[in-house]
């Protein structure tokens, strides 16, 4: 499985401190993320979790996925087409490290419609806040299986299904096979005025 390294991040988050002229304890102030953490972080020596990152970013005014955007596609011979290579695709997992997920969007679209490609080791879940009134997700799982969670609905999911669901209540995915499973999942933020069955 590719993951975004931890050099590619460190430097990245230095830069954006350096440039809002912020000291390691001043920004520890701002997200609340320890200053030997930090240190860790922006010397490539620890790899921050989702949470971690979300934080930082936060701390530092700045939009995570557009942090791990940054400078990481390529052009191609073609100047109309952007290549992302497997190596520099954005890729966040969670705090237990069973769930991987892949940004497969551009962070120009951020907050508007995302995609990923959802990796959820056995006996994973990655359990979700609300999101924005109106929110909803379409997951399809590519192989394997998931259990869909939304509110109080729950629905298992499996290979070649498409399920389409409100995010704007508590939600999980998650993976209850002996094997890895894997999903596309869209988040799409605004929906239309004709309601949720729209979708």
């Amino acid at each position: 499985m590719s993951e975004l390294n931890p050099p590619q991040i460190g430097p990245l988050l230095q830069d954006r401190r350096k440039e809002r002229g912020l000291t390691l304890q001043q920004l520890s102030a701002l997200s609340g993320v320890s200053k030997s953490m930090l240190s860790q972080i922006e010397r490539s020596e620890a790899n921050p979790t989702f949470a971690v990152l979300w934080s930082l970013t936060r701390g530092l005014g700045i939009d995570f996925v557009a942090l791990l955007g940054e400078g990481q596609a390529t052009a191609g011979a073609d100047s109309f087409i952007e290549v992302l290579t497997p190596e520099h695709t954005p890729t966040i997992r969670s705090a237990d490290n069973s769930c991987q997920l892949r940004i497969l969007s551009p962070p120009s679209l951020s907050g508007a419609i995302e995609w990923y490609d959802v990796e959820i080791a056995p006996g994973g879940c990655l359990d979700s806040a609300p999101h924005a009134p109106g929110a909803v997700e379409h997951f399809t799982a590519l192989s394997g299986e998931f259990t869909i969670t939304s509110g109080t609905s729950r629905h298992l999911l499996r290979q070649g299904e498409t399920v389409r669901y409100p995010v704007d209540v508590a939600h999980s995915i998650s993976n209850p096979l002996s094997t890895l499973s894997r999903g596309l999942m869209v988040l799409l933020y605004r929906q239309s005025s004709r309601g949720r069955n729209a979708v």
